[in-house]
Parts: C-alpha cells; sequence; structure tokens
C-alpha cells in the first residue's frame, strides 16, 4: 500500500482543519493558496482520490481528523460519490462539501451527493469565470468551509418557542431592536423563502417539518446556477410533503405547492382577477444574484399587500433585507433564520439587525409558524 501523506505541519491546533481531495495537483495547490488566505482555516490533508482519502481518514487518530472535507465528485481510482459514504463511516460527524462541475451531469451528482449525506456544494467555475481564483468562488468557499465548520463544533441548540433579537450575543447585534410584533391583515395569499450559502440543507429542514402542505403557494428563491434548481426542487419534492418544482413563466400559482425560482431567472408574482401568476425576468442582478430574494418580496407586496408571509434563511450578505422592508411596510410579517441554526448569518441577520424580523427561529420552528399563519393562528 502507497504510504499515506502525513499530516501538514501548518495546521494550527484552533485552526478549521481540511481535507482536500481532488485528482487535479493544480487544482488542490490553488484551493489551498485560497483557503489558507484568511486566518483561521488550515488544509490538514490532502488527498488525490476517493480511496486515498478513505484510508487516511480511517488511519487517524480523532484528534488528527479533519472537520471539513472538501470533495471533488469527478475523480479515477474512486470517484466523489462512491467515496463519500465510506468518508463518512471513517471519520464520524466530518462535514462534506462536494465540488462539481457547473453542468447538468454536475447537478445530477450533487443533488445525489447532497441525498447521500454531504452538508454542501460548490460549484466549480469556470476558466474563463476566472476559475478557482474568482473572488465570488473564493468567498462562497471560505464561507461554507467556516460555516460548516462552526455548526460541527457548536452543538444546535433545541427549537425554542421564540428568539428575540436581544438573545444573540451583543458583539453580534450592537443595539439591536426587539422584535417587531407580527401584522396579521387576514390569512396571507403567499408565503415566501429566501436562502442562499446553507440554504439546500435549510430548506430541506424547512419543508420536511411541514406537517401538511400550506393553504397557500409557497415561492422559494435560492442562489443557485441555472441547472441545478431543477434537481433541487425535485430534492425537496422527494420530502414528500408538498409538491415542488421549477416556476414556470405564466402558470398560475396554486395552494400548497412549492415554485422555486429557476436558476439565473428572477421570479416575479402578478395579480390577475383573484389569481397569482408567476413571470420570470432576466432582469439586472440584484445583491449580486440572480435570482434574488428583493425583486419577488417587491412584486408580492404589489400582487398581495401586506397578505404575505416571508422566511429569510441562511446565506451571505444582505438579499431579501429591502424586499422585507417593503413588506413589513405594507403590513406583511418577516421571519428569520437564527444564528445558531445558520450556516453564514447573513441575510437572516441582516433583516434582524434592521428590526424587520418578527421571529428568529431554526427552520423547523419557521414551519410551524408558516403554517399556523395560513391558518389565522399567532
Amino acid at each position: 500500500m502507497t504510504a499515506l501523506p502525513a499530516e501538514r505541519p501548518d495546521a494550527a491546533a484552533d485552526a478549521i482543519r481540511v481535507m482536500l481531495c481532488d485528482d487535479s495537483a493544480v487544482a488542490r495547490g490553488a484551493l489551498r493558496r485560497l483557503l489558507a488566505a484568511p486566518p483561521g482555516i488550515a488544509v490538514a490533508h490532502e488527498a488525490r482520490n476517493g480511496q486515498q482519502a478513505v484510508e487516511m481518514l480511517a488511519a487517524m487518530a480523532p484528534a488528527q481528523r479533519p472537520e471539513v472535507v472538501l470533495l471533488d465528485l469527478e475523480m479515477p481510482v474512486m470517484d466523489g460519490l462512491t467515496a463519500l459514504p465510506l468518508i463518512l463511516r471513517a471519520a464520524p460527524g466530518v462535514q462534506v462539501i462536494v465540488a462539481s462541475a457547473l453542468s447538468q451531469k454536475g447537478a445530477d451528482a450533487t443533488m445525489r451527493a447532497l441525498r447521500a449525506g454531504a452538508v454542501d456544494y460548490v460549484p466549480k467555475p469556470s476558466a474563463a469565470a476566472g476559475g478557482v481564483s474568482d473572488p465570488r468562488f473564493a468567498e462562497d468557499l471560505r464561507a461554507k468551509v467556516a460555516g460548516w465548520a462552526r455548526m460541527r463544533r457548536r452543538p444546535r441548540p433545541a427549537p425554542l418557542a421564540s428568539r428575540p433579537v436581544t438573545s444573540a450575543p451583543a458583539a453580534r447585534l450592537p443595539a439591536a431592536p426587539m422584535l417587531r410584533a407580527a401584522l396579521r391583515p387576514g390569512r396571507p395569499r403567499a408565503l415566501a423563502i429566501g436562502s442562499s450559502t446553507g440554504g439546500p440543507q435549510a430548506l430541506a429542514s424547512l419543508i420536511g417539518a411541514l406537517r401538511h402542505p400550506p393553504s397557500v403557494p409557497v415561492l422559494v428563491v435560492q442562489h443557485m446556477p441555472a441547472g441545478f434548481t431543477a434537481l433541487l426542487a425535485d430534492h425537496l419534492d422527494r420530502l414528500k410533503r408538498l409538491p415542488c418544482a421549477e416556476a414556470k413563466e405564466g402558470e398560475v400559482l396554486h395552494p400548497g405547492r412549492l415554485y422555486l425560482a429557476p436558476g439565473d431567472r428572477h421570479l416575479l408574482v402578478q395579480a390577475a382577477d383573484d389569481k397569482l401568476v408567476a413571470r420570470l425576468s432576466d432582469g439586472p442582478a440584484e445583491n449580486f444574484c440572480r435570482p434574488a430574494v428583493d425583486p419577488m418580496l417587491r412584486s408580492l407586496v404589489a400582487a398581495c399587500g401586506g397578505r404575505v408571509v416571508a422566511a429569510i434563511l441562511t446565506g451571505m450578505g444582505q438579499d431579501g433585507l429591502e424586499g422585507g422592508r417593503a413588506l413589513v411596510a405594507a403590513g406583511g410579517t418577516v421571519m428569520a433564520q437564527d444564528e445558531a441554526s445558520s450556516v453564514v448569518w447573513g441575510m437572516p441577520g441582516a433583516v434582524a439587525r434592521a428590526g424587520v424580523a418578527s421571529l428568529l427561529a431554526p427552520p423547523e420552528e419557521i414551519a410551524a409558524r408558516l403554517l399556523a399563519a395560513c391558518e389565522g393562528a399567532s
């Protein structure tokens, strides 16, 4: 058997410990440099294929194991999908982030990996887009590595009946306002959900916690490339809580169904008599994203007034803040994922700091509150 590479000497004791598993030495080198740029992340181990990664992890003492494995899906000897369950068995609790090609094949493999136990994914940028040196790829990767390592280190608290903004550490929410009272001008006509980094898992937790389909349409914007969103909709549909599919231009939105914004298209809503109709837009990106949450929320305010309840889940940036402000000004309600359960508390943190949110809670509790809102309960 080939000797296994030793742990890298630059892996600081308190740094997030990462294993890179990729057959390309060039790719591993680029990822190593990218992850080493900020303090707090150390590439402690590298493997050339899935088999070598499994052998390395099985031979390690628990204290030597990485917290995060960045796993390429297409490799010789043993590919990432084959290696994934073996890695999870060899290193219980490790957080596996898969790297996939921006293609239909890559999207399909990514969703299969998420169902098999991977926590997240990063789409490999093309050389034309700057490759791994692309700043947005670098920011996304670092955020996911740091966020999932933090989730592994910090046990998730049990759901609470309410998690007010002022219960968060003062250093993270200086002079934060109290939660605003939820305004209920009658039952909502639609539910809206926005998410980004860490969103696929949060969405699965929320949708999986629904006791029954809501009595109104559910619209979802997840920051995700074209080609991936149809498979995410299928991933959520497999939870068997409510029918889920990509939204289509001009279709009437029906109660108890989930409509996901297609990759690279904004999902808007238009009122038509007593119906709501989906509109897909190629308008400019907002918050560097298309689809984006803000355009969806603005269109819902125009179509439904304040009769909308929105949930902003984990993600980088502040997409959903301006749309959430408009919704609250119209009399609607905004809920946000709490910091403890968020991979990145950017989007939900933004609405919390702005005093827009009426609730901070984990996705499972948000699911219960969304159903309660549809039933006219508090």
